[in-house]
């Protein structure tokens, strides 16, 4: 499915009817043929805009996943770059993709949930990608707060978050029906497979970063281009701990 080289229906099947981490672990080895894996489109927009931020010597990629937030670290960071995932099979994937002894930062994977991170306050840089529809709204303060409890004074937490699509539109109802269908899925079986595209809602996520002690900011990417109305087709949310 999607590729040759993808997965097929039979195994997304399988994944879908796992449990959140055993899914990724399934998944991992074909994780980088599908759509899933965040655009290198996406992952260069967010490296340009983040690099007017910087210097950073140590960066933390949250939810690591098949290694795609590292190579925007190994760019940005100096010294460290750090991948954080509960998935062995995603971090099984990152290490080969990332093997010792390459040019750049040193590169590290701790194998953790990112709702109890195990790291004192070490990074200047934290970001994310397409991870954040694996967590219920009531647990984003929490992994807010690791994340904050994560960085140094002055460190920034930085992801991107695209408009949401016009009511009606096709991507719209797209996105509303999986939603539907995997909320069905986890009221009939278990264990559940977290994954929303419709929580993860701009007022409440700057809601809760605030709440978690952050200052935030947002920067178009303009990279990405505007939407129809001239509006960023996305944003940069840029979150700084302060103290």
């Amino acid at each position: 499915m999607f590729t040759k080289q993808g997965p097929t229906v039979r195994e997304l099947a399988v994944q879908a009817l796992s449990s959140t981490e055993r899914g990724y672990d399934l998944l991992a080895p074909k994780f980088d043929e599908t759509p899933y894996r965040t655009p290198d489109r996406v992952l260069d927009a967010v490296t340009r805009a983040v690099r007017e931020l910087g210097p950073f010597d140590t960066g933390l990629d949250v939810c690591c996943g098949t290694g795609a937030g590292v190579g925007v670290l190994r760019q940005l960071c100096r010294e460290r770059a750090v991948g954080v995932d509960f998935s062995a099979g995603m971090l099984a994937e990152a290490r080969a993709a990332f093997p010792p002894g390459s040019e750049g930062p040193a590169v590290h994977w701790v194998r953790a949930d990112a709702r109890s991170l195990p790291f004192a306050p070490a990074f200047d840089l934290a970001l994310s990608f397409g991870a954040f529809g694996h967590f219920l709204p009531a647990e984003r303060f929490g992994l807010f707060a690791e994340v904050y409890g994560s960085l140094r004074p002055g460190g920034q937490f930085v992801f991107p978050i695209g408009a949401p699509p016009p009511v009606g539109s096709r991507a719209y109802w797209s996105l509303f029906g999986f939603d539907a269908a995997m909320r069905v899925r986890n009221a009939l079986w278990r264990p559940r497979f977290v994954m929303y595209y419709r929580t993860f809602r701009l007022g409440d996520v700057l809601e809760d970063l605030t709440q978690a002690g952050f200052v935030v900011r947002l920067l178009p990417l303009t990279d990405l281009g505007p939407r129809p109305d001239g509006s960023p087709r996305a944003r940069l949310v840029v979150a700084t701990r302060e103290g």
